[in-house]
């Protein structure tokens, strides 16, 4: 596995002080509106690697790792989703691009509907990748009675993410995770696996997405509230994958208009690494009809 930050060509690597951590974010592109992209687990920037220089080419793109994730700093406590979600606020401050187009993704669907409730001046659109959200279904994926995974509990109890996943993380991300949730053969390579596992390994690698674990299992009333005072009135963009509709549907539950919907066939859960095309198509063009005068 290598100790050594992967890159691509087209983008430059930043760290900024931002609400008490070090929060690390890749730039590209120099025209169009802003893009902000937000990962979800068990990843990092660089699950979208492959759709930053397609989206890059029309739009100023920044892709961050979420405190506690890739490289950005770690704290004793709050990685919660509304910690994550003032982070993100910070960013888009400290940038100065906002208000933003955001794509967010699977577990990182809480921090970005909460940045969305609480500052709307920052968001021009939504677009939710694979995404749920606690209080409408997501609480499920905990529960293995039916069919719900492992890691969450696993995850969420306190000391046995630190006494079964460190020192493990290859073999966890390569042999379970993302062979488990990809249907598109040879889109997820060693190289890409072993970019993920290496900041997981990071002393206090899994914090956040301990974090916001814990957050899912514990908001759903405060989400389900917030969507009842607060629905999304920004345009929203569901894209579904392996999940099939479960992201048009929740996302239909906190929208105060229509969602739009595509649905990316013979694709398992990671979208942006198994179809970058296809979803850079679709953002592009969900984009580019919000931004039209």
């Amino acid at each position: 596995m290598s100790t050594t930050q992967a890159t691509i060509p087209a983008v430059a690597h930043h760290t900024a002080r931002i609400n008490g951590v070090q929060l690390h974010y890749v730039t590209a592109g120099a025209t169009g509106s802003p893009l902000l992209l937000v990962h979800g687990f068990p990843e990092t920037w660089w699950t979208f690697h492959k759709v930053i220089p397609l989206l890059a080419r029309t739009h100023r793109v920044v892709a961050v790792d979420l405190r506690g994730f890739g490289d950005s700093s770690t704290a004793e406590n709050d990685h919660d989703s509304t910690t994550a979600a003032e982070d993100l606020h910070g960013l888009i401050e400290h940038l100065g691009w906002g208000p933003v187009h955001v794509s967010a993704q699977d577990i990182g669907g809480g921090a970005v509907f909460r940045l969305v409730a609480a500052h709307p001046q920052d968001v021009l659109s939504l677009t939710a990748i694979e995404m749920g959200l606690a209080g409408f279904g997501l609480e499920g994926l905990a529960d293995v009675t039916h069919g719900g995974s492992w890691h969450i509990g696993a995850l969420t109890a306190a000391g046995i993410p630190q006494l079964l996943f460190a020192g493990r993380e290859r073999e966890l991300l390569g042999q379970w995770a993302f062979p488990s949730m990809t249907a598109v053969a040879g889109s997820v390579t060693d190289a890409d696996v072993d970019e993920f596992a290496r900041t997981y390994a990071r002393p206090g690698g899994w914090r956040g997405a301990v974090g916001l674990y814990r957050s899912m299992l514990a908001e759903g009333d405060d989400l389900r509230a917030l969507a009842a005072s607060r629905p999304l009135t920004v345009p929203v963009l569901a894209v579904g994958a392996g999940g099939g509709p479960f992201t048009s549907a929740t996302l239909g539950q906190v929208t105060a208009g229509e969602v739009t919907a595509v649905q990316l066939d013979g694709v398992g859960h990671y979208a942006a690494l198994e179809a970058p095309d296809a979803l850079a198509a679709a953002i592009l063009d969900f984009t580019s009809s919000v931004d039209a005068p």
